[in-house]
């Protein structure tokens, strides 16, 4: 484990020493230093987890340091050391953002251990819930380097900054709901619950309960009051999937809501205010639908106020390499394997295919093949495996024939199949889904035919 470092301030070298002393007594790794312009130049050559300082020092007082340090790194938790009686002083520093402070007494080494235990622990709590929001930050900064997915990344954190509702329309797996969750996550709302529901999958008698929440009794097995998941995204998003899914009946109740921002429960008599921001995903033609009667022409302008379209996978074939890259390192993350890339001609084969599931085809392709190989390279018919991915360049004299015997074609499989794994058997039976034990049989069955 990384020590944690500490920087000592004071100008009495004397007191300094003793303070230092028992800090590297606990094991942590302390810098000093005697006076505030000093401590600058240290605490810029290296990240610290606590600073200790002396209140009162010629040139630069512990405030005076106080303020500096944490235009360096605003987290940082400082803890001043003050003369008896000097409370005044201390608390001005609280003030300023020091996380304690402890007067020179005959307790205080004893105090002074107790408090940077308790610091060095906040500070790792900071560390790592800043670590946290970066990952999740991370998490919905979705994956793709082409001029239009550029453009729809900018323009979702112009959107992000709105409260307007959104429209997000594409193939299914193309990622919308991905782009909604970024949207959320780099809004104001982040603090905010993010909720989804599924306009297809729910019944139609039951949306409207979903959606708005009813009152007890307000119809058979209405036991109790429910909230709905508007009053659930209170303060934050809340996320209609396949919106053109939604009834007609309920399409009218729903732009009611965006307009007036306030909800009917059923069975209810007052309006609810809500505060919720809207974003909606199709992957129908509204506009189509819009003009065929199946959508509310007023609803879909509503909804439409920012639109982002999508583009199917095929239509951004070289954003592939980025993609892989980033479902390898997140199956690796999450199952501990050590998978370094794709092998030879792999790539190529995936962008012969075109993806009719989209994003969520590649990922679940590449996940399959990252737990099938553990280390390594990606060999290609660790893709093929799932008979997702069809190699259509292999048109060569090796590719099987009409008229080849069942027996001969399992043989040019298997030992392809051993080829593109470096004659890993391991890794060949895995593809193959045989045992090690059958896949040995039937090599020494084929050595034993080339020796006759």
């Amino acid at each position: 484990m990384e020590k944690k470092r500490v920087l000592v301030v004071d100008d009495d070298s004397l007191f300094r020493s003793s303070i230092v002393e028992v800090l590297r007594r606990k094991g942590l790794d302390v810098e000093e230093a005697s006076n505030g312009n000093d401590a600058l130049g240290v605490f810029s050559e290296g990240a610290f987890d606590l600073v200790v300082s002396d209140m009162k020092m010629p040139g630069m007082s512990g405030v005076e340091l106080l303020e500096r340090l944490r235009k360096i790194d605003g987290d940082v938790p400082m803890l001043i050391i003050t003369a008896f009686g000097d409370i005044d002083s201390a608390v001005d520093a609280m003030k300023k953002g020091a996380k304690d402070y402890l007067q020179k007494s005959d307790r205080l080494i004893t105090e002074l251990e107790m408090n940077v235990d308790r610091l060095l622990e906040l500070r790792s709590l900071v560390v790592e819930n800043k670590r946290l929001r970066s990952a999740i930050r991370d998490q919905w900064n979705y994956v793709g380097a082409t001029a239009e997915m550029e453009k729809i990344r900018d323009l979702s954190k112009t959107i992000a900054e709105s409260r307007s509702t959104v429209l997000i329309s594409g193939e299914s797996g193309t990622g919308k709901e991905l782009v909604a969750r970024s949207i959320h996550h780099q809004s104001q709302r982040c603090h905010g619950p993010f909720i989804k529901i599924n306009c297809a999958a729910m019944p139609e008698g039951l949306i409207e309960s979903e959606l708005f929440g009813h009152e007890k009794g307000a119809f058979t097995g209405a036991i109790k009051r429910k909230l709905g998941k508007f009053e659930l995204a209170s303060g934050g998003t809340l996320l209609l999937d396949e919106i053109g899914e939604m009834p007609a009946a309920l399409q009218a109740k729903l732009l009611r809501v965006l307009q007036e921002r306030e909800i009917n429960k059923v069975g209810g008599d007052e309006p609810v205010l809500v505060d919720v921001r809207v974003v909606a995903t199709t992957n129908r033609d509204l506009n189509k639908e819009v003009g065929e009667g199946r959508f509310r022409e007023d609803l879909f302008y509503r909804l439409n106020v920012f639109h982002l379209t999508l583009p199917p996978l095929r239509e951004r074939k070289e954003d592939i390499p980025h993609l892989v890259d980033h479902f390898i390192k997140k199956s690796n993350d999450e199952n501990g394997f050590s998978v370094e890339g794709l092998g030879e001609g792999a790539l190529q084969l995936l962008r012969s295919h075109d993806w009719p599931g989209n994003i969520r085809e590649l990922e679940n392709t590449i996940e399959r093949a990252v737990v099938l190989t553990r280390s390594g390279l990606i060999p290609p018919p660790l893709l093929q495996a799932g008979g997702v991915v069809r190699d259509r360049t292999d048109d060569s004299s090796s590719a099987l024939r009409p008229g080849t015997t069942v027996a001969e074609a399992e043989k040019q499989l298997i030992l392809k199949t051993l080829e593109s794994c470096g004659q890993n058997r391991t890794k060949a039976a895995a593809m193959l889904d045989i045992s090690i034990r059958t896949l040995r049989n039937k090599l020494n069955e084929y050595d034993g035919k080339s020796a006759a």
